[in-house]
């Protein structure tokens, strides 16, 4: 009776952890992109996995400045109790700002794109909540069946989970230079009825942005190293 009980829950507490993951898959791109076959799993600054690409003529060192174009949602999602419109707003203002501060820390910010500005054109393609996933000791016999009970009457805290795509172009020929994909988790909420806020993801939108700049700061040495026949000091 006992492994009866114990088989199909061991399966519900599969599903939880694999809603959790943060890894983004084929069927979850958007279409925002380009093209999604050159991407490739690569790891950020911070130690995130993401997919990217960057175009191996992308010449760094010659964008002296850079126009972060307004993010969108991309499906737009349809506001609900638990993400309402505010929160949806609150998000893309928040994101566009972690992107200012941060990026403008390599580059000059402007208004209007030109032939030495670097193009970032972001967008939000997925905003929600899953059920977090089982910790080890949730994986014991003993307590499994519980934790299957708990999530299922929604008990378990939920994991806020986002995701961005991201395209980067030149800004006189409007050339794709790069592609970014990624999904980040942020602060849990507590049960169905918290409403989501964008103070949920702040902090993976920070990390995204940081992730940026510090790409863009490797990459301008790389191509420095490169022209000068240095060895580069990049991290």
């Amino acid at each position: 009776m006992r492994n009866h009980l114990f088989a199909p829950v061991l399966c519900l507490s599969m599903l939880v952890v694999g809603c959790s993951q943060t890894r983004v898959s084929p069927k979850e791109y958007s279409g925002f992109l380009r093209n999604y076959d050159q991407l490739s799993e690569q790891k950020t600054a911070s130690g995130d996995s993401v997919l990217r690409w960057v175009s191996p003529r992308l010449q760094m060192e010659r964008y002296t400045e850079v126009y972060i174009a307004p993010s969108q949602f991309y499906p737009q999602p349809k506001a609900s109790e638990r993400i309402p419109d505010s929160t949806l707003k609150a998000i893309t203002t928040y994101y566009d700002a972690a992107l200012k501060r941060e990026l403008g820390k390599v580059l000059n910010l402007v208004e209007l794109p030109g032939p030495n500005t670097l193009i970032v054109r972001p967008a939000i393609t997925s905003v929600g909540a899953h059920t977090q996933s089982l910790h080890f000791y949730e994986y014991l016999p003993v307590t499994l069946v519980a934790a299957g009970v708990s999530s299922a009457i929604g008990v378990r805290d939920l994991d806020s989970v986002i995701a961005t795509e991201a395209a980067f172009l030149d800004g006189g020929s409007r050339a794709v230079v790069a592609e970014v994909v990624r999904k980040g988790t942020g602060l849990p909420l507590e049960n169905d009825d918290q409403v989501m806020t964008a103070e949920n993801l702040k902090q993976v939108l920070d990390g995204w942005a940081q992730d940026w700049r510090n790409a863009a700061v490797t990459l301008k040495q790389q191509n420095a190293a490169a022209f000068t026949g240095q060895k580069s000091t990049a991290p």
